[in-house]
């Protein structure tokens, strides 16, 4: 797609977008209420009669950040008031929505922002049945049953929230760093929430209720599909502009920046994970996001990155020639490593696990290595050792790009969304080459959503030789010291 044809995508959406802005409340038309109450009642049933769910929503941000619902939330809920709470009661089968009162001098400077006094709004929006205070929530915990014992059981989720680009593995990492500095060491916003309930409210017996989520968001619906669909074209996109923006000289914040313009033209609000552009050996660190250095010819430049569009994502990468040709050394890693890209597509169907679909990649890689010849003892080392490498089957991705739920060692379902990450590693030469790609598992099979990104060398170098933002929007030097001559 060349670069007159690039924004033919965002006139619609445009429309759409100006359409809605008219509305006095902010609230998502991507997911159905009938879809968001079916959610809530699997919850119900899951937790039983003798229990309740009690799931935090997003406390509120600091000064002029944008707030973002926390992920659990927004999927029961679809609302994105911050300090709110559901109640979903597995006896009565009944939820209740509780939102602190307006605050009507940050409307005045922010707009409208869904509180309990649109209570009968909220009923419509979401098909929740009811609208509470906030002041209420411990009253109505009271209630569920606490004054005739036994008690019902109380599931919350005890996992990390996600909000904004974190997934659960980066915030879980996090927490253990701040449990190492004995001047923090601040309990995460769960254990505080548990905490509190035993306190208050000993009777109940506090359970898990991660896994029932993860297990839901796991597979997903229509509606989900199409918007990892829509966030894996913007990132197939944006990786396409970099292409094209790439030569010798130009930076890798430069490529981040023709990626990011192609995302929010388009509707994206912002990053799902912070992109990794490395060029040369800066790609040997995986998650590489400094984005500092000058691109140099001879090298390659890995790309990593999708945008965050509307709470969902996607996790695509494309490594290409700095100069706009592969070396024949580079071709020849490059080529096996498509080449393994497709034979896990080839496999990938309902009913198999991983390690099938691993197992039998592997088998039609070795007989694509049998009469190939690579420029060295290492490189041929390098992928040998990819043929026995257990991660190219990756991670599931959804609201997160390392998505919750299990798509490893389970056997695999429709409506599960994974990526393919063939990978090896040159240590002599600090080399890491690897493609990602986004699998849907389908009715009878497998789509590739990504597969529309170049991935060919002859559809690579020909998408680097067309002409790119960088290149049409040259960056502005910065203004000349005080008191120097000027020219």
């Amino acid at each position: 797609m060349r670069l007159t044809s690039l924004f033919t995508l965002a006139p619609c959406l445009v429309l759409a977008t100006a359409a809605g802005a008219q509305a006095s409340h902010g609230y998502q038309t991507d997911v159905s209420r009938e879809e968001l109450a079916a959610r809530r009642g699997r919850i119900m049933e899951a937790v039983g009669p003798q229990a309740i769910a009690i799931v935090q929503g997003a406390s509120g941000v600091p000064g002029f950040s944008v707030f973002r619902q926390s992920n659990d939330f927004y999927y029961l809920s679809g609302v994105e008031s911050a300090h709110a709470y559901l109640l979903l009661n597995g006896r009565t089968r009944r939820c209740t929505l509780y939102l602190p009162h307006r605050d009507a001098d940050r409307e005045r400077g922010e707009g409208k922002v869904l509180a309990v006094e649109d209570s009968v709004l909220l009923i419509q929006l979401t098909g929740i049945e009811q609208v509470r205070a906030l002041e209420h929530l411990s009253m109505d915990l009271v209630g569920a049953d606490l004054l005739r014992p036994p008690a019902m059981a109380l599931y919350t989720p005890l996992a990390p929230m996600e909000t904004g680009n974190d997934s659960r593995d980066e915030i879980l990492a996090g927490w253990a760093r701040v449990a190492a500095d004995p001047w923090d060491g601040r309990p995460p916003r769960e254990a505080h929430f548990v905490r509190l309930v035993k306190e208050r409210f000993p009777q109940f017996e506090v359970r898990d209720l991660t896994p029932t989520l993860d297990a839901m968001r796991t597979i997903k619906s229509a509606a989900e599909i199409a918007l990892i669909r829509r966030a894996t074209q913007l990132a197939g996109l944006g990786i396409m502009e970099a292409m094209r923006s790439t030569s010798p000289g130009v930076t890798e914040y430069q490529l981040d920046a023709a990626a990011k313009y192609v995302h929010y033209l388009n509707g994206a609000r912002g990053d799902g994970y912070a992109s990794i552009i490395a060029g040369g050996t800066n790609a040997w660190m995986g998650h590489y996001f400094r984005k500092t250095d000058t691109l140099r010819a001879g090298d390659l430049v890995l790309m990593d990155y999708a945008p965050d569009y509307r709470y969902y994502t996607s996790d695509v990468t494309r490594i290409w020639p700095v100069n706009g040709t592969f070396t024949p050394a580079q071709a020849a890693l490059y080529e096996f490593i498509v080449a393994y890209r497709d034979a896990f597509f080839r496999h990938i169907r309902p009913g198999l696990t991983s390690d099938e679909v691993l197992d039998r990649a592997a088998a039609d890689m070795k007989q694509y290595l049998v009469g190939k010849t690579f420029a060295s003892p290492a490189h041929l080392k390098a992928v040998q050792e990819g043929l026995v490498f257990r991660g190219h089957f990756q991670h599931p991705v959804g609201m997160a790009v390392h998505d919750v739920g299990r798509v490893r060692g389970v056997p695999l379902k429709p409506g599960m969304v994974f990526t393919i990450d063939p990978m090896i590693w040159l240590p002599e030469e600090r080399l890491y080459i690897r493609i990602e790609d986004v699998a849907l598992v389908t009715e009878d099979g497998v789509e590739n959503l990504s597969g529309f990104v170049p991935a060919r060398i002859a559809d690579v170098q020909r998408t680097i030789a067309e002409p790119g933002l960088v290149q049409l929007h040259k960056p502005v030097p910065p203004p000349a010291p005080a008191g120097s001559p000027r020219r």
